[in-house]
């Protein structure tokens, strides 16, 4: 509380100490009626210089902040009437002032003196990027941050009131497919002309206004002329001490008919364009057709648990990435597209770990604390691409098809050492490949009739390996259970598994318009899968052989077909009705599911019905209020069905349960949103609540070792066997996520936090453990936005994770303030500063102190093409960094340790 008082006592002071006064008043039409999202500029009369803009509200209302005893042009404008001029000189006071517009029934185009850094128009915000940019600002990101009402996230997303937007295009076309932190981190800054917030987006114009869209956003970046039809860009290159290097070429080209966008990057000092948790999350535009009809069926990436880790948790990076996008309309009504992107990294990763196990809560001895320490090298090389077909004819037609490839070559090896286990070597690899299709067509008959076909096809194929080189000890207890050779200096055990996968999702659309305000929309449905999942474990002997473990006490052999099939049809109506909209529905399913193994089928088909419910209530123009109610139907993929084992772990064996069942969730979402350009304010809030039913938990069995000592319990190892079960226990979870944004003159501050709750059952040893666990995070920021003076932003972030697991409790605190800062000077250099301050600790003592500090200092000179730049990372040379994580058997405290001090100087050349 002290913090937030602090922030808001800097805003007051920030404010009141320019000189300012009010200018205040409500702008009409003709015959008295209030004018919403009228625009009212001063212009200062000396400088010519924007002092201050507003926006009126929905009763027509503004308010600029104006210098006192100063001359300035009023302007004010509305769309269909003539624009309003008057020279207003203020004095030491607050002043009223309204205004009355008249109708404007010429065609000819307004001259406006000057241009409105925002403007709203329907569902469309305008951003003017001068308006916003100064000379610190390079990329995309550094303008985004400080549009009123736009944030980038920590992965890198850019959100609008909170929202993630779903794409982001150039000029009306999608680059890269949409994805944001591609385009956040590379598109030059001094491209920009206007940036575009388009609010309930949707791609097929069709469907506009008879679908629910609300929640999608897109961006569209506008170029400045001189970027048109012209090739521009940037080249990079730099070296450093130890061998440090980078390389950035890119480059850009856009025209009416065609566009090209070339990023290459190269560098051994940890920059990571495209991680291997982007490449998971990459889905090159595809979603699943079947999210609202309430069936969930995901295929899981067979990625063996591969450390995806950020470029501050290594302690070595080395990436090489190259990435092209191009799109070509052969005529107005065709659209081509496509893009290619490949990236290397080499990593090396070391983590110092204590893992906690739970305590049963009839106090059954858990297994031993145990201390592990791990070097890990991986190499990985990552491949997509894409190609894209949109044919448009005419209005009433829309046909797209897509083909999307993912491919990939992943090896991790890892030198583990465990304080029970001792040393233990591991090495995983996989060459996995995707191939996705995608055909859509819609078709409108009439005004009031409306059809769509949706299809798309998804071909998988994963092959990892995993091979875990361990010494001989009793706490390892697979050996028996393995018939394992004992015969051996050590005892290599490994695994072949392969899982195939064909996946159709199609559906149907008809929509009835009955009128503007509403319409049925009929959907029928089907979701069919077919999965192969072949494993085998066995023996790597000392002089390399194979060793078949023919007398393993445990089927070690899988050979799993499991069809999955979902025919389901939809009824949803939706209704606009004064502020509301509501849209309930339902969908039934017909599912079948078929796994056979071991020489016989397990085969289960039922009908549900799965209701689903939206209600959206517009306050007004810029604020909503939204529930949503659905039911979901979940499934498991052919992973926890297999019942021979596999390994997860080197200490984990996993035995399938092909009895499993559906699970079934309730899931209540609450949210609010609103956009004040009035007053600069920017709020919004959201509950998520979720319960399960019949969900799939885990049941876990560590394996004990006699106790030498009469009458005592056995004593535990890690070694583990565990399985998967339909729990008749309910799982409930809570997330709420709030932010109120404000700025002020130059000035723009934000407060927010989220609160994460979930309660889930388990069983372990045959007894029931209910994992609860609690996060909080809390942020504060206060930035600065002059044109000619430095810029700071400071903040206060705190984050605790409070775990409850069996009979224990643990609660680990994380405080972290953090000071940014740029400044332009002397015509030509640029400064910039990132510090950040941690405090990690538990309820009892610090744990760690670690702090980051980033600086670099450019010279470019006015209308120069050379950029040169001197740059440090981890000035303090920072050794390691702190994380604290649960899951249903322990809690663990992880030590990183993270990239050394780098110093790097470069040559930048604007092409």
């Amino acid at each position: 509380m002290q913090y937030k008082l602090s922030i808001i006592l800097l805003l007051f002071v920030a404010s009141s100490s320019f000189a300012q006064i009010k200018l205040e008043g409500v702008v009409k039409d003709s015959i008295g009626n209030p004018l919403e999202l009228s625009n009212v500029v001063a212009i200062n009369q000396s400088t010519e210089n924007l002092d201050s803009y507003g926006i009126t509200n929905d009763q027509g209302e503004y308010r600029l902040n104006l210098k006192k005893n100063t001359s300035y042009t009023i302007q004010v404008s509305y769309i269909g009437m003539k624009t309003f001029e008057e020279i207003v000189e203020t004095s030491e006071d607050d002043m009223i002032k309204n205004f009355n517009l008249m109708p404007d029934n010429t065609l000819d185009a307004v001259e406006l003196i000057y241009e409105m850094p925002v403007t709203i128009k329907g569902d469309t915000l305008v951003y003017n990027v001068d308006s916003f940019k100064d000379e610190t600002d390079k990329k995309l990101e550094d303008v985004l941050k400080k549009l009123p009402g736009v944030d980038i996230n920590d992965d890198g997303e850019i959100e609008v009131e909170g929202k993630v937007v779903d794409k982001v295009m150039v000029e009306g076309k999608d680059f890269f497919d949409g994805d944001t932190k591609l385009a956040t981190k590379n598109i030059p800054a001094d491209a920009l002309d206007k940036v575009q917030v388009l609010k309930n987006y949707d791609e097929v114009s069709q469907l506009q206004n008879v679908r629910s869209n609300e929640d999608n956003i897109a961006i569209n970046i506008k170029l400045k002329e001189g970027k048109k039809n012209f090739w521009f860009g940037e080249i990079t290159a730099g070296l450093g001490p130890d061998e440090r290097y980078l390389a950035h070429p890119k480059l850009f080209y856009y025209s009416p008919k065609y566009s090209i966008n070339i990023i290459t990057d190269m560098n051994n000092i940890g920059e990571v364009p495209f991680t291997m948790r982007d490449y998971f999350k990459f889905s090159g535009g595809f979603r699943g057709l079947n999210q609202r009809s309430g069936t969930g069926f995901n295929v899981e990436a067979q990625d063996m648990g591969f450390l995806t880790m950020q470029n501050n948790k290594a302690k070595a990076i080395d990436t090489k990435f190259g990435a092209a996008n191009f799109s070509y309309s052969p005529k107005k009504t065709w659209d081509l597209s496509g893009f290619a992107i490949y990236s290397g990294t080499r990593t090396e990763l070391e983590q110092n770990s204590i893992k906690r196990y739970v305590q049963s809560e009839t106090g059954d001895i858990p297994p031993p604390d145990e201390t592990t320490q791990s070097k890990t090298h991986q190499k990985v090389d990552l491949g997509l691409f894409k190609l894209s077909s949109s044919y448009k004819p005419n209005g009433n037609n829309h046909l797209d098809y897509d083909i999307f490839a993912k491919v990939s070559k992943q090896n991790e090896y890892q030198d583990f050492y465990s304080s029970i286990l001792q040393n233990v070597n591991e090495i995983q690899k996989q060459s996995p490949f995707s191939l996705s299709q995608n055909l859509n067509y819609y078709y409108t008959l009439n005004n009031k009739n409306i059809f769509a076909l949706e299809v798309q096809h998804l071909w998988q194929d994963e092959n990892p390996f995993y091979n875990a080189t361990l010494e001989q000890s009793e706490q390892f207890q697979f050996t028996d259970m393995l018939g394992l050779d004992t015969n051996q200096t050590l005892l290599s055990t490994a695994q072949d598994k392969s899982v195939k996968t064909n996946k159709l999702d199609a559906k149907i659309d008809y929509w009835y318009v009955l009128n503007q305000k509403s319409n049925i929309n009929f959907t029928l449905g089907t979701l069919l899968s077919k999965q192969q999942f072949d494993s085998k474990i066995f023996q790597i002997l000392d002089n390399g052989d194979q060793y078949e473990l023919d007398n393993s006490q445990v089927d070690i052999l899988n050979d799993v077909k499991f069809n999955f099939s979902d025919v389901y049809l939809g009824l949803h109506y939706r209704l606009k009705s004064g502020i509301f909209t509501f849209s309930p529905g339902f969908s039934v399913h017909s599912y079948t599911t078929k796994n056979n193994q071991f020489g016989s089928q397990v085969k289960d088909n039922f009908i549900r019905l799965l209701p689903d419910f939206d209600t959206r209530i517009q306050l007004k123009k810029s604020e909503t209020l939204n529930f949503r109610y659905s039911m979901e139907n979940s499934f498991t993929d052919v992973d926890q069905l297999a019942e021979a084992a596999v390994f997860n772990n080197y200490n984990v064996l996993y035995q399938g349960n092909r009895n499993l069942e559906n699970s079934l969730s309730h899931n209540l979402n609450l949210s609010y949103f609103s956009f004040n350009m009035f007053n600069y304010t920017n709020v919004f809030a959201y509950v998520n609540y979720s319960k399960g039913v019949d969900e799939i938990r885990s049941r876990t069995e560590f394996l004990t070792i006699p106790n030498p000592t009469p009458g005592e319990p056995d004593i535990q190892t890690t070694s583990q066997v565990s399985t998967s079960f339909n729990s008749n226990f309910a799982d409930e979870s809570v997330f709420v996520d709030a932010r109120f944004e404000k700025s002020i003159g130059k000035f723009k501050a934000s407060i927010g936090g989220n609160l994460s709750y979930s309660k889930y059952n388990q069983m372990v040893n045959n007894q029931r453990s209910i994992n609860e666990s609690f996060s909080q995070s809390y942020k504060t920021r206060l930035s600065t936005n002059f044109r000619k003076a430095p810029n700071f932003e400071v903040g206060y972030n705190l984050t605790v994770n409070e775990y409850e697991q069996g009979s224990g409790k643990t609660k680990f605190y994380t405080q972290s303030p953090f000071a940014n800062m740029d400044a332009y000077f002397l015509k030509g250099f640029i400064f910039r500063a990132d510090y950040s301050y941690f405090n990690y600790k538990n309820d009892h003592k610090t744990l760690n102190n670690y702090s980051f500090f980033d600086a670099g200092l450019s010279y470019q000179k006015k209308d120069s093409k050379w950029e040169y730049k001197v740059r440090a990372t981890n000035i303090l040379n920072t050794k390691s960094l702190n994380q604290d994580n649960s899951n249903t058997l322990y809690t663990s405290v992880s030590e990183y340790f993270i990239q050394p001090r780098y110093i790097i100087f470069s040559i930048k050349y604007d092409l």
